[in-house]
């Protein structure tokens, strides 16, 4: 499994919980955090532990008083074997942990075979504990055996409960503890496998150690009772007796199912948060992946998919530069064809004054520099009123307004960006003087090539003649010649910006076309 850098950098809960501490920590400050969580919890969990055998064997397990013999053994016995077990606890468990651990706390790049081992911290910790609570379990029994024999048996229940419960909440805590760490580990550019029990197996076996054992304990306490074994299991020994256990299956039954859903849905949540960023459009967002199981793979589901979304996302955008985003979005939706159809249109051909000289007397950087100031202005004006820019024929452009979407008004809007362009380019882009030219008639709007390359474009009479509109604008006052046919179709509003101009007969044509300028004072947005 892979992950990406967390959504929302710094964020402390980037493995579920504050605890842990934000993803960017330092490996020694993220060193003496796990160290120091690992110690608060499996500390705990062994209080807890002790807790389960004082209250079992004090109010639950029924079994005879203790004699001398079994009270000398247990006051001496128990602090040795809590000393051993801590001593053996701290070497065996910090050993293990520190040498799987150490690439982690070095910063270093674990090879396949550390991450693996470092997914398997967990499992190795809790088995530790396991395997000191079960010595202790076969050690007391075995005492009680020797000093008490009468006692065995419910020393025995007694630990051994207490193990199974103490077993399941080691796990628990050990895994929390070390998300940051999983994190690190499944960070890796192939996925691993851990061998861990999956989501069903584990809420499976967290149930029978959480509640199924405490349960067994009511069984056998009731078996006991029915075998006639304990004569002196009266009726309130009894109900005390299963008052107190069925107390401790809801406790710490309780305890470990709500350790274990934490354990579940926080990889959930953190899927949810970061989908609910998304649909806001966030796409800059992944989220921490820290588990191994189907989980941990939901969450790189996750990853990949939003790295899709921003990868078809920038396509878009830069497809969109290309072509416009109307026939980027009619692409995207899966209308694109080859051929085309006939459109009423209005044209705007904008192109600059003595280009050849411009290339010539200027650095080729200037050149440029200028080309971008002037196409700016173009593709802003253009965009303002819902165009096209269909294509950049050297320092020309072509803008079509009408196609692909329908607009009634495409005449006003193709005049309106004429006025607001040429208003601009005077002001913004004065080392520069250019033509604009608009004429409105029939064209075929649609895509031309071949299947497996298109390219949008419109062609007929009224892309002709803007461009020779163009050609003349740029020998009259205010540089702007456009069709006073496309004047009338514009409307009252738009037509008292323009006043009419000679009859022209442009370059292919036979009969004369009229021509409308500006009017004074009238190179302004409309």
């Amino acid at each position: 499994m892979s992950t990406s850098p967390s959504g929302s950098p710094g964020d402390a809960a980037a493995y579920g919980s504050v605890l842990l501490g934000p993803e960017e920590q330092g490996s020694r400050r993220l060193r003496v955090r796990v160290q120091l969580l690992l110690t608060v919890l499996l500390v705990a969990t062994n209080v807890i532990g002790a807790g389960v055998v004082f209250v079992l064997s004090a109010l639950v397990i029924p079994g005879p008083s203790a004699n001398s013999g079994t009270v000398l053994s247990l006051a001496i016995g128990v602090p040795v074997y809590v000393a051993a077990a801590l001593a053996v606890g701290v070497v065996w468990g910090t050993a293990g942990a520190l040498r799987a651990l150490r690439w982690a706390y070095r910063d270093e790049v674990p090879t396949r075979e550390q991450r693996i081992g470092a997914l398997g911290v967990p499992w190795f910790l809790t088995k530790v504990q396991a395997t000191l609570w079960a010595t202790a379990t076969v050690l007391f029994t075995g005492l009680a055996v020797v000093v008490q024999p009468e006692r065995a048996l419910s020393t025995g229940l007694t630990v051994g409960i207490a193990s199974v419960v103490v077993t399941a909440i080691a796990y628990l805590f050990t895994e929390f503890a070390l998300r940051p760490i999983a994190a690190r580990a499944l960070a890796g550019e192939e996925p691993v496998r851990t061998g861990r029990l999956g989501v069903r197996r584990r809420m499976v076996l967290f149930w029978g150690l959480g509640t199924g054992a405490p349960v067994v304990g009511l069984i056998v306490v009731s078996l006991l009772a029915l075998s006639g074994l304990e004569d002196d299991l009266g009726a309130t020994r009894l109900a005390v007796i299963m008052l107190v256990l069925g107390s401790v299956v809801l406790a710490f039954g309780l305890l470990v199912t709500w350790l274990n859903a934490r354990a579940v849905v926080a990889p959930i949540l953190a899927v949810r948060d970061a989908m609910q960023r998304v649909e806001r459009g966030e796409l800059d967002q992944a989220v921490t992946v820290y588990d191994g199981t189907e989980l941990g793979q939901l969450q790189v589901g996750f990853n990949q998919m939003v790295s899709g979304l921003r990868e078809r996302e920038h396509l878009r955008d830069m497809f969109g530069r290309h072509v416009g985003k109307e026939v980027a979005a009619a692409a995207a939706r899966g209308d694109v064809e080859l051929g085309g159809e006939t459109r009423v249109v209005s044209v705007l051909f904008v192109d600059i004054v003595g280009s050849t000289t411009l290339a010539s007397e200027r650095e080729p950087a200037e050149v440029v520099e200028l080309l971008n100031r002037f196409f700016s202005v173009v593709v802003a004006e253009v965009a303002a009123r819902e165009g096209l820019v269909n294509k950049f024929i050297g320092d020309a452009a072509l803008a079509v307004f009408g196609a692909p979407v329908e607009m009634p008004d495409h005449a006003a809007r193709a005049l309106a960006t004429a006025r607001a362009m040429a208003a601009r380019l005077a002001e913004e882009v004065p080392e520069l003087d250019a033509g604009i030219g608009v004429a409105t008639g029939e064209a075929v709007a649609g895509n031309v090539g071949e299947e497996s390359r298109f390219e949008y474009t419109v062609i007929g009479d009224a892309v002709n003649a803007a461009a020779r509109l163009t050609e003349l604008a740029k020998d009259v006052e205010g540089r702007v010649l456009v069709a006073t046919a496309t004047v009338d179709d514009a409307g009252k509003d738009e037509a008292r910006h323009w006043t009419a101009y000679d009859a022209v007969t442009l370059r292919g044509r036979a009969t004369e076309t009229a021509c409308s300028v500006l009017a004074r004072g009238g190179v302004r947005a409309g």
